[in-house]
């Protein structure tokens, strides 16, 4: 599942938008039992990565509304959302988490590909747009893989 709800619950769970990093790993290892204390260092070095949060002075800071992320009852996020990922498929879960189905994303997007003659990432980016996301950081980066 999204990397971005497993990075809300621990917020959503405090109420907070910022916790100590030690806080933010027991809550996703101990509280949770969703990954070992090293797997959930991995997440936040994954999150950070992709904008989801920053560091500042040994704290988390989350850069996205945590309200807004919608947490389905049973969630248990995959150990695969640990690795880095792809602009494709950063966009594409921006797509998704926006509740379009994936099937008809990827459809979309490699139709734009084609009719466009640009790269996958571009595609994604186009039609992120055109579903009215805001992912204007992944198109620089996109523009930057160009």
């Amino acid at each position: 599942m999204s990397l971005r709800t497993a990075v809300a619950v621990p917020f959503r769970q405090e109420g907070r938008d910022r916790m100590g990093e030690s806080e933010f790993v027991v809550a996703l290892s101990l509280d949770r039992d969703w990954f070992t204390p090293d797997q959930a260092k991995r997440l936040v070095d994954v999150a950070a990565s992709e904008g989801l949060c920053t560091r500042e002075s040994g704290e988390i800071v989350v850069e996205f509304a945590v309200d807004e992320v919608e947490v389905p009852d049973g969630f248990v996020p995959d150990e695969s959302i640990l690795q880095q990922r792809s602009t494709f498929e950063r966009v594409l879960d921006r797509i998704v988490d926006a509740g379009v189905p994936k099937q008809e994303a990827v459809a979309g997007i490699n139709a734009l590909q084609s009719d466009l003659g640009v790269t996958i990432e571009a595609a994604a980016v186009v039609y992120a747009r055109r579903e009215g996301l805001a992912v204007e950081e992944l198109a620089e980066r996109a523009l930057g893989e160009l």
